[in-house]
């Protein structure tokens, strides 16, 4: 399993970088996790590449797990009514 964390904002303004990095990510491996516990911001751009991503993995037959969702992405998937959309474990502190 390959594992990648994204720090700082995943906003409109970083997502198209994160996007690129997140694509190059899935070709790693067909088991991944992407930890969230660094993502100071998230509007719903972030999410959107969240979605993507998850969509993309399946796709591709590969498994993407979301782990350590920082207080921002919790606050944007609540928000969204999504937080049990991606099928990850989420624990609240």
């Amino acid at each position: 399993m390959n594992s990648h964390a994204i720090s700082g904002e995943l906003t409109i303004y970083t997502a198209a970088i994160e996007k690129l990095q997140l694509q190059e990510f899935l070709e790693s491996d067909d088991e991944l996790e992407l930890n969230l516990s660094q993502v100071s911001e998230m509007d719903s751009a972030g999410l959107q590449v969240l979605i993507l991503m998850k969509q993309e993995a399946i796709r591709r037959n590969k498994k993407l797990r979301y782990t350590m969702h920082s207080k921002a992405v919790l606050e944007v998937l609540e928000m969204c009514n999504m937080t049990a959309t991606f099928g990850d474990q989420v624990i609240l502190t």
